[in-house]
């Protein structure tokens, strides 16, 4: 981008975040009192403080992965014993019990995912904040992988849940969902709020804002 280039927000435009309608901003009026014409969602040119919604999200889902990771998710009873596991316990046990690739799943999609997601969103969080103008489309892509992987971080959930309706059917063995399940469930869809409450157009506000004082100049 140079400052020659023409962005929506220059040019009078807004985006539906529902639809993604382009529409005219009339001349003198506040966004946040627009609605898109065809599906009827608020318009706004920016989400209204997206950053602190944000932050608030973020530092909501870091205080519950430490319950989410310390408490068991689930208690496998066999032949009338069993143990709680955590989700490290988990797959050490699946890793164990020879099924390293589910092993794998589990870990990426219960440990990786939902981390890298939360330390993402904080690197996003602190280059907007502090006007950083590097690797803006980098940054764009980072944002946009987050989110789409963000979804697999569900995996885990899902797995707890196939394996309590289907076991609970043998008479021999049953599962039981521990704390730590609804604790990671909160922290997946939070950090899936956290993502959609981010508004990636403000990584590219700092050039909007440089081209703005070249013009003063």
């Amino acid at each position: 981008m140079n400052q020659h280039t023409l962005t929506a927000a220059r040019a009078g435009l807004l985006s539906c975040h529902t639809c993604d309608l382009l529409v005219e901003k009339p001349d003198g009026q506040e966004s946040h009192h627009l609605h898109c014409p065809r599906c009827h969602s608020a318009l706004h040119s920016r989400i209204p403080d997206s950053l602190s919604k944000t932050w608030a999200l973020v530092l909501t889902a870091f205080i519950l992965y430490i319950p989410a990771n310390l408490l068991p998710v689930m208690t496998v009873i066999q032949l009338g014993s069993g143990a709680p596991k955590t989700i490290l316990g988990g797959v050490i046990a699946l890793y164990e019990a020879q099924m390293w690739p589910l092993a794998l799943i589990v870990f990426v999609a219960s440990v990786v995912v939902p981390l890298m997601k939360l330390l993402v969103l904080i690197y996003l969080l602190i280059s907007v904040r502090s006007g950083s103008r590097d690797r803006l489309m980098d940054r764009t892509q980072l944002y946009r992988v987050a989110e789409t992987f963000g979804h697999w971080s569900m995996v885990d959930v899902f797995l707890v849940g196939i394996l309590v309706s289907v076991v609970q059917l043998d008479a021999l063995a049953t599962i039981e969902p521990g704390l730590g399940a609804s604790f990671f469930g909160a922290v997946v869809v939070i950090t899936m709020f956290a993502a959609k409450t981010f508004d990636p157009r403000l990584i590219w506000d700092v050039l909007e804002e440089r081209n703005g004082k070249r013009q003063l100049g």
